[in-house]
């Protein structure tokens, strides 16, 4: 049974297992020394479970409970012994598991907005806007947040301004949390691959029904890691900077990076996929449809 207890000297309650009774250790919220009461079991009288002696576990224990990313951790620490070593690793990979799942869920929310658009619009929004002279103006993700519920920071814009005019500029300062892992940068995680025969052909607007190799067969949005781009900024990747940035060997996470394809879905595209495949999987109509594995 867990012994509930507060710490005497900050107050911090904590649960521990009963193996941990009679034991000493650092609490995890003062850092200094408490005990671990022996509670009666049943008012017998009986002795407590023994816990690991210090001349047997290398250290005093401690318990460590963790929350990363909504992800609880409970873990036991031997104070100068190795428990931290093997901790550690655990807690790294519940940490790049939740950092995954929260990259996933920004790439669902952007590839619902993206589909949200094209109802009403009946075309996907461009990468970018023009101005009469083809000067580039706004981004799409500053096209997608009336679908992000960001109606009132684009009721703010001038959309016949340039992004970085004052007036834009200070909309753009605000963080979109879709927009970024994170969760408090202006510079985007997530871009578009443009370019002809992509999804998105610079300032052309694509239909759906454009997607000739098939909407879970072509990609529409991709992560990237220090993209150095403001959200706002209307610049992207091209096939040929995205296939260099995938040869760099830069991911997100081990192994590869979350991307969403035009049906709304998201895959991980793994590092190891061939750049022949990768190419067919980025355009929308060369007559070779690629499925992810």
């Amino acid at each position: 049974m867990p012994i509930a207890f507060s710490c005497p000297h900050c107050g911090a309650k904590s649960n521990v297992a009963d193996q941990f009774a009679g034991q000493s250790g650092p609490c995890a919220s003062c850092g200094n020394t408490i005990t671990i009461p022996v509670p009666a079991f049943g008012g017998v009288g009986g002795p407590a479970p023994h816990a690991p002696s210090s001349s047997s576990g290398g250290g005093s224990v401690l318990v460590i409970v963790a929350v990363i990313g909504g992800v609880m951790l409970l873990g036991l620490l031997l104070c100068g012994g190795f428990g931290f070593a093997l901790l550690m690793p655990a807690v790294h990979s519940a940490r790049v598991a939740a950092e995954r799942a929260g990259s996933s869920n920004n790439l669902k929310q952007i590839a619902l907005a993206m589909h949200n658009y094209h109802d009403v619009y009946m075309a996907f929004p461009p990468a970018y806007t023009v101005d009469a002279n083809g000067n580039k103006l706004h981004s799409w993700r500053t096209l997608l947040l009336p679908y992000l519920e960001q109606q009132h920071l684009y009721n703010q814009l001038k959309l016949d301004e340039p992004w970085d005019s004052p007036t834009n500029q200070a909309v753009g300062s605000n963080t979109i949390y879709s927009y970024t892992r994170d969760g408090f940068e202006i510079n985007t995680d997530y871009v578009l691959i443009t370019g002809p025969g992509t999804l998105f052909e610079d300032s052309k607007a694509i239909r759906m029904a454009d997607v000739y190799d098939g909407s879970s067969n072509t990609i529409m949005i991709v992560e990237v890691v220090n993209s150095d781009i403001p959200w706002m900024e209307p610049r992207d990747l091209t096939i040929d900077e995205f296939l260099a940035n995938v040869a760099g060997g830069t991911t997100p996470f081990p192994g590869g990076r979350n991307v969403a394809l035009a049906d709304g879905s998201v895959r991980f595209l793994p590092v190891s996929m061939p750049t022949d495949q990768l190419r067919n999987l980025i355009t929308r109509n060369d007559g070779v449809p690629v499925a992810l594995p």
